[in-house]
């Protein structure tokens, strides 16, 4: 049978011993394959690598494509590392950057919140920072609040529909108040602390206590700074991510006289209770005079009962001979029965 000259010369090759050449050659072509492969993706980014070089950031050319096979965009590590290395930061490892990219942090912006924090002498390390940004929390805004506090109405009117807190004095004179609290952020307690709308609702139920517990609301007319320094003596920043620096009474208003608005609701629902009791009264005395009034009628009844049976005893006596009538229509006993009835009766 006739082989063809390719194939002639692979089984000249196997009969020959030229096995390992083959394997050799098979080798060298899957490595030039995956040098060109590599040349092609170094290639993509050697530009990328190449900033990087010269900005001072020490990242291999097989690193970059390793990101790229891992799904990490390179842009956004060596961008970052650079960041970092032109604001004098502490050096950061490119592994941390790439399990924070991977995990769905945001890298570059927690660079620049470490940058902010060591130029504000910040106590803040990638730890921490990494932390704040996959609890949720915006790590930077963080920073930049700790460094320039932000203000807080109290309350707000576009989250609770409310544009006061209304409070009563003791003398019953209702109070409405608005409120200004300044805070900074308490990177310590950003983790886990309570949010800003904790903090609201802290300050605005101080306010009302603070309010309710004077004794006048002229009082609070002419000093309202005291509802202020009664609300930061509380410590209502305990266990959240803010920490209180003032408070301000913004405005302060009088409201309507509660205290003599129940005590004119307390007098109506007196006299409605009165009211009701003396009706409760009438229908018994009313109920007892019917009662009276049945009684009466059934004595009545009674007498003319007994009337009735008065002409049937005499009928009965005038037949028994116990009453005579005389000419003159005179109804008496008989004498002898008389006296008989007399000596009976006193035997």
């Amino acid at each position: 049978m006739s082989v063809s000259p390719p194939l002639a010369q692979l089984n000249d090759l196997f009969e020959g011993g030229g096995l390992w050449a083959i394997v050799v050659i098979a080798g060298v072509a899957m490595a030039a394959l995956l040098g060109f492969v590599f040349l092609v993706l170094f290639a993509r980014y050697f530009k990328l690598w190449l900033r990087a070089f010269f900005s001072g950031v020490r990242v291999w050319p097989w690193t970059l494509v390793f990101m790229s096979l891992r799904k990490v965009n390179p842009s956004v590590i060596v961008d970052s590392k650079i960041m970092a290395v032109q604001a004098g930061i502490p050096p950061i490892s490119t592994d941390q950057m790439e399990a924070h990219y991977l995990a769905g942090g945001n890298v570059r912006n927690i660079i620049r919140a470490l940058i902010a924090a060591e130029r504000a002498s910040i106590d803040l390390d990638w730890q921490t920072a990494a932390a704040i940004d996959l609890a949720g929390r915006n790590v930077l805004e963080a920073v930049q609040t700790s460094v320039d506090p932000k203000v807080i109405d109290c309350p707000d009117p576009r989250r609770h529909g409310r544009n006061t807190l209304d409070g009563v004095a003791k003398d019953g004179i209702q109070l409405k108040a608005r409120a200004r609290v300044t805070v900074r952020t308490n990177i310590q307690q950003l983790v886990g602390g309570a949010t800003e709308e904790t903090v609201i609702a802290r300050v605005g139920e101080g306010i009302v206590s603070a309010i309710g517990s004077s004794a006048s609301h002229k009082l609070v007319l002419a000093d309202p700074v005291m509802i202020a320094k009664a609300v930061l003596a509380k410590g209502l920043d305990s266990q959240t991510a803010y920490e209180i620096v003032s408070i301000d009474i913004a405005d302060i208003d009088v409201g309507d006289n509660v205290g003599a608005r129940l005590q004119a609701d307390q007098a109506e629902a007196d006299m409605r209770i009165a009211r009701a009791k003396a009706e409760e009264r009438r229908a018994m005395a009313v109920a007892n005079e019917q009662v009276q009034r049945a009684v009466t009628q059934e004595n009545q009844a009674k007498v003319v009962l007994a009337e009735a049976e008065i002409p049937l005893a005499m009928a009965e006596a005038f037949r028994r001979g116990g009453l005579r009538a005389d000419e003159n229509g005179n109804v008496h006993e008989p004498r002898g029965h008389a006296g008989n009835g007399q000596a009976s009766v006193g035997a």
